[in-house]
């Protein structure tokens, strides 16, 4: 699937020609992917973001979050697409198995990410804050922390 915003074409000669990705199916780690898996992955964010992520690029930038009543307010695409966005596992893509995530290598996580920056790098913001308290978290976090805050923020 080719998108305004992302050739997978070109994607993919990049992933698997100039990276050779697919070679890092021989590792223990990866060993139960294969190219179709990653393209598989990038073909699920490619639909992902074109019909959720996408759509309201604009939108998202003219109306902008607001705080209301203490509560802050989004463009109800913003939550479809964020919904979308992990249910398909995309919060997690990189992480282990055991915690839920989809233990795809980290070049194809990012390229997975990049489709969705690509696509409106606004509403993927919030997930890439996430994710990124998640990791600050498991690296410097008390036990305590972990276990009361990862599960949340991984899904």
């Amino acid at each position: 699937m080719t998108t305004p915003f992302v050739n997978r074409r070109d994607l993919a000669f990049q992933l698997f020609e100039a990276l050779d990705v697919e070679a890092l199916t021989a590792r223990p780690r990866f060993a139960d992917h294969s190219r179709d898996t990653f393209l598989s992955a990038l073909d699920a964010a490619l639909a992902i973001a074109a019909e959720k992520f996408a759509p309201h690029n604009r939108a998202a930038d003219e109306h902008e979050p607001t705080l209301e009543g203490g509560r802050v307010r989004l463009l109800p695409a913003v939550k479809e697409a964020l919904d979308a966005y992990v249910e398909a596992g995309f919060l997690s893509a990189a992480r282990d198995y055991q915690v839920g995530g989809m233990q795809l290598p980290c070049t194809v996580s990012r390229a997975c990410q990049a489709v969705f920056s690509a696509a409106n790098a606004a509403t993927t913001s919030y997930v890439s804050l996430t994710a990124a308290n998640a990791n600050l978290l498991a690296a410097f976090g008390t036990e305590a922390q972990k276990r009361r805050w990862l599960p949340h923020l991984r899904s």
